[in-house]
């Protein structure tokens, strides 16, 4: 039986990606190129979003 996904909300400014590593095109002293790393500012690099919350109208 497959297992179902879970439902959770993905973050909609980095579509899950809170995380990437941006590559300048210099080289260091030891010949690896120079990265960046960049989170995600919305989700705080985890990639998901807290679930909001329901308003509930409640009478007339």
């Amino acid at each position: 039986m497959p297992q179902r996904a879970q439902n959770t909300p993905v973050c909609r400014d980095c579509d899950g990606f809170a995380t990437v590593a941006i590559t300048t095109g210099t080289r260091k002293q030891d010949g690896s190129r120079a990265t960046l790393r960049a989170t995600c500012s919305a989700c705080k690099g985890t990639g998901r979003t807290a679930p909001v919350p329901v308003l509930a109208r409640v009478g007339r």
